[in-house]
């Protein structure tokens, strides 16, 4: 289930939402040695400022994917046709500057995604998805 968070100063019902798992395997340093874990959600909040909530959750179901990442589309985002992209394997400060920088251009349905994200894209299969959407 998904930790619910405080929203941070600054934030907006019109923004896109990022969630980062951290459930059994994302985050995890044995799954995933030498990867800052306990930095990877501080270095995103930091990388996109107020341009949106970050929040934590628990497992999401997708282990063979950690780290994940979910980046749900703004109102106006969705209203263009924008759907909740999933990426994982963000294992690294790259990955999260050009999905911060993707965010802050407006994120999904509004900016087009650097080339790059389509390597960290997947899709999760209806039930994975119906359970971050509730």
């Amino acid at each position: 289930m998904i930790e619910k968070r405080a929203g941070r100063a600054g934030t907006t019902a019109q923004q896109c939402r990022v969630t980062v798992c951290r459930g059994c395997c994302c985050g995890d340093a044995a799954k995933l040695p030498g990867i800052d874990h306990a930095g990877q959600i501080p270095r995103l909040r930091a990388a996109l400022g107020d341009a949106a909530p970050v929040r934590a959750s628990d497992c999401l179901d997708v282990c063979d994917q950690a780290n994940v990442i979910v980046v749900q589309p703004s109102p106006a985002g969705r209203a263009a046709g924008g759907r909740p992209v999933w990426l994982g394997l963000v294992n690294d400060d790259d990955a999260l500057a050009d999905i911060a920088a993707w965010i802050r251009a407006g994120g999904p349905g509004i900016a087009e995604p650097p080339g790059v994200l389509d390597l960290y894209a997947f899709t999760v299969s209806r039930r994975v998805r119906e359970q971050l959407e509730s």
